[in-house]
C-alpha cells in the first residue's frame, strides 16, 4: 500500500505491464480484482465484498457475523454431505427431497443452521424425516402489479413455492418473482398439487 496517490498508480502501470493482476488500496477503480472478508466456517465459508469501497464495512460485517453463526455450521455441512446418500435412498424425487430439507433448516426447524447442535441432530432428522412432507397451501389476493408492492412474507413464500397457482390477471412482474423450477398452473385448476402451494388472485 503506497499512501501516494501518484506513486501507487505507478506502481499499478508497471504491474499491468509485466501482466500482473494488480489490488490498490482504497482505490477501487485501479483494481482487477479485491478481496473479500473472508467468514470461514471449514467447509462452509462466507466472502463479504463492497467491491473495493469500504474494507473497514466488510470487515465490521464479518465481526458481527462471526457472533451470530455458530462454529458448527461447518460440521452441519460436512454432516449433510454425509448424508447425501441416505437422503436420495429415502427420497428419490428431487422436488421431494429440496422440500424436506428447505423445512429441515428454516428458522427453528430442526436442522436451524443458527443452532449450535443442528449438525448432532442430522441422523435423528433423517429417521423421521417424513413429517416435513406435509403439503402446505397459501392463497393472497393482489392489490398491486408491482413487485415491490409484495409484503415479505408473499415474496419469501413466491420463492419457495413448488407450485403456483395464478389467475390470468397476475402481472408477469410478479410471477418473475417465482421459483424458476415452480410448477405453474392459470386458475381455474383442479389438478393435483404436491408441496408448497401458492395460489394469487388479481383484486
Amino acid at each position: 500500500a503506497l499512501e501516494d496517490a501518484r506513486a501507487a498508480e505507478a506502481a499499478m502501470l508497471r504491474l499491468k505491464r509485466r501482466g500482473i493482476l494488480v489490488n490498490v488500496v482504497d482505490r477501487p477503480e485501479l483494481c482487477d480484482f479485491t478481496t473479500p472478508s473472508i467468514l470461514d466456517r471449514d467447509p462452509l465459508l462466507i466472502a463479504i465484498g463492497t467491491g473495493g469501497a469500504s474494507a473497514g464495512l466488510a470487515k465490521h460485517l464479518r465481526l458481527r457475523l462471526e457472533q451470530i453463526i455458530p462454529q458448527s455450521l461447518g460440521a452441519l455441512a460436512q454432516a449433510l454431505f454425509s448424508a447425501r446418500e441416505a437422503l436420495r435412498a429415502r427420497f428419490p424425487d428431487a422436488a421431494e427431497r429440496r422440500r424436506v430439507i428447505d423445512a429441515a433448516l428454516q428458522a427453528g426447524g430442526p436442522l436451524d443452521p443458527l443452532q449450535e447442535d443442528s449438525a448432532e441432530r442430522v441422523q435423528e432428522w433423517l429417521d423421521g424425516a417424513d413429517a416435513a412432507c406435509t403439503p402446505d397451501r397459501h392463497s393472497f389476493t393482489l392489490v398491486s402489479d408491482d413487485p415491490d408492492d409484495l409484503t415479505l412474507r408473499q415474496a419469501r413464500l413466491l420463492g419457495k413455492a413448488d407450485v403456483i397457482l395464478h389467475d390470468r390477471k397476475v402481472a408477469q412482474a410478479i410471477l418473475a418473482r417465482v421459483r424458476a423450477d415452480a410448477v405453474r398452473h392459470v386458475l381455474p385448476y383442479d389438478g393435483p398439487s404436491e408441496g408448497l402451494v401458492v395460489e394469487l388472485r388479481r383484486g
